[in-house]
């Protein structure tokens, strides 16, 4: 950092940019090995996963690894992280297949025409709410939703693959539940050479990722399978025999220029779904940005992420990358592997080019069964039974939430997601809109400025004392109105009010009127309303209107000051007189009016 700092500096607006200028003073000899050896780690892991992923997208394999070139190096140069690596997704290419595959056949023209579409507009999308700032939008998208809409999405990557699991004759593209149907009425015809093939690839993928955790376990079980695939056919008369398929030489050349489908009927259906599309791989990227940074102890610039992921997906649409974002799985080998500047995303996908232009012809040989034993077993990783499991021991109403947005996945995937944010924030403003209101009398510690619970404790007849743990907005007036109304009504001699309001961080205009109408109504009653602990942004809101006015500064108390010494001479001496609870330090010795207590 200190060769960064001795370079002269450039003007700030260079820096927002061309954000890689932060860096790129940085690049020496030594970052440069390491970036190398990163860059080709990334590149091998990247090839079955590309594949995987553009198989689950419904698109040509080769377009996942497109996906994971030209759109890699932009969001690597143009993004805040140093070690984010972006491409094809699990989550996000299940979001591109439901919504694409309604209108158009998986794999055709057409198809791949309105998924450069749908990644165009989520480029867009994501650029516009870079530029406006509005990074912080994905902390709305809740945990529980992100763990709900993953499990939902493994279990529709599972349900996709079926079909090519076991050999069964479902059409591609068959809602969840319906497959399953399907799959219960043709379960006799189950194909036991390419259910082989695919458990075979899926047991040997569990077993290398447990027991040999330094192979590239994905690259083993293709092996394995494709090897499989080979002696079946060779021992039981071929293709024709065993039915078991496979995928077809991969292309080996660069990403071909392409254009998304620029008609209004593609931009009408995919409109919608770039924005569930847009929401989600932010999610992904910033996220997973953060908890890498968290290792390096890098500032991660949430907007300049989304312009990164933005101008990725908008410059990758027109080189044949289908949606991408950020990847947990190359981001966090990135790290591991040593990589030390975002160049290491580019020379992964330089290396990923070279490696497809060697391996492609050996495609031919990957079954499509082993594709399909590879994604139950990605599916079964995604599902994250350890949150699962704590939310239902933890929450009733996340328990809710999780299930919600994991059934809504799989009906429909993009509805799906939007039901769990809605809900989720239906139960924050639920809960924000019932603040804690909480009877307190105070601390019988000599010398103690604190207020304690009134559970088991007497209290005084006249003033009632309460702690407020929320904020007071138009949505929660209601219920602090409510609850200080009850106060008379249960006990109408209880015509003062102290309010300790040290855990009201923001009040609105609705909760200044409400606050300022309580004083006024008490008043006419002959008590009073009054403040301890306030905070001085909520007083400036009482100060900036004519709230002031009705509330009162003298009745406004600040920290570590003894509003009982005041109020106490306000109170009814009649009452005092024949009171027996005396909590107050002031009640022992004098009545409200200075006379002593006989």
């Amino acid at each position: 950092m200190s060769k960064l700092n001795a370079l002269p500096a450039c003007p700030l607006w260079l820096y927002k940019l061309l954000p890689f200028l932060r860096w790129w003073p940085m690049v020496d000899r030594t970052t440069t090995r390491a970036d190398l050896t990163a860059g080709l780690t990334g590149a091998l892991i990247v090839l079955p996963q590309g594949v995987a992923f553009a198989t689950i997208a419904g698109l040509p394999p080769e377009y996942g690894l497109y996906a994971a070139m030209v759109p890699a190096v932009i969001a690597a140069l143009f993004g805040s992280s140093w070690h984010l690596v972006s491409g094809p997704t699990t989550a996000i290419s299940i979001a591109v297949f439901a919504s694409v595959s309604p209108f158009a056949e998986p794999g055709s023209q057409h198809f791949i025409g309105m998924v450069l579409t749908l990644t165009f507009f989520t480029g867009v999308f994501q650029l516009i709410l870079g530029l406006a700032r509005m990074g912080a939008l994905v902390n709305f998208i809740s945990h529980t939703v992100v763990i709900g809409f993953t499990a939902g999405a493994a279990m529709l990557i599972a349900g996709s693959q079926i079909r090519n699991f076991f050999g069964v004759d479902i059409p591609r593209g068959t809602p969840f539940f319906d497959t399953l149907k399907l799959f219960a009425l043709h379960i006799d015809n189950i194909n036991p050479y390419v259910a082989s093939v695919a458990a075979l690839t899926l047991l040997s993928g569990i077993l290398v990722k447990k027991f040999i955790p330094k192979l590239p376990y994905m690259i083993v079980a293709m092996i394995i399978g494709s090897l499989a695939a080979l002696l079946l056919n060779d021992f039981f008369g071929g293709l024709a025999q065993t039915g078991i398929k496979t995928i077809g030489a991969l292309p080996a050349h660069l990403p071909p220029f392409s254009h998304p489908d620029f008609s209004l009927d593609a931009i009408r259906h995919m409109i919608f779904p770039a924005l569930v599309v847009t929401m989600l791989a932010l999610t992904e990227a910033v996220s997973i940005a953060r908890s890498v940074a968290v290792k390096s102890e890098q500032r991660i610039d949430g907007n300049q992420e989304f312009i990164g992921q933005g101008l990725s997906n908008f410059i990758g649409s027109f080189f044949s990358g289908y949606a991408s974002s950020g990847s947990f799985n190359r981001s966090g080998v990135n790290y591991a592997s040593g990589a030390k500047t975002p160049l290491a995303a580019v020379f992964a996908s330089i290396f990923l080019l070279v490696v497809l232009l060697l391996v492609a012809p050996l495609a031919a040989y990957l079954p499509n069964a082993a594709m399909a034993g590879l994604l139950f077993l990605v599916a079964w990783g995604l599902i994250d039974f350890h949150h699962i499991i704590a939310i239902a021991k933890a929450s009733r109403a996340e328990s809710v939430i999780l299930w919600v947005t994991l059934i809504g996945t799989l009906i429909n995937l993009e509805k799906g997601i939007f039901f769990g944010i809605l809900l989720s924030l239906m139960f924050y403003l639920y809960r924000t809109s019932r603040p804690q209101v909480q009877a307190v009398v105070p601390d019988p510690e000599p010398d103690s400025y604190h207020y304690i619970d009134a559970a088991g404790h007497p209290e005084c007849p006249q003033l009632k004392m309460v702690r407020i743990n929320g904020s007071i907005f138009f949505g929660a007036v209601d219920h602090v109105q409510q609850s200080l109304h009850e106060i008379g009504e249960h006990d109408p001699q209880q015509k003062h009010v102290l309010i300790v309001a040290s855990g009201v961080n923001f009040i609105d205009i609705a909760g200044a009127e409400m606050l300022a109408q309580e004083a006024r109504r008490r008043e006419k009653i002959g008590g009073g309303l009054y403040f301890y602990r306030i905070k001085e942004s909520v007083c400036g809101t009482l100060r900036k209107g004519p709230y002031i006015r009705d509330v009162g500064d003298e009745n406004i108390f600040p920290t570590k000051s003894r509003p009982i010494e005041t109020i106490y001479t306000r109170l009814d001496v009649a009452i005092c007189r024949n009171c027996r609870a005396r909590i107050f330090k002031e009640c022992q010795t004098a009545l409200p009016d200075g006379s002593p207590r006989a």
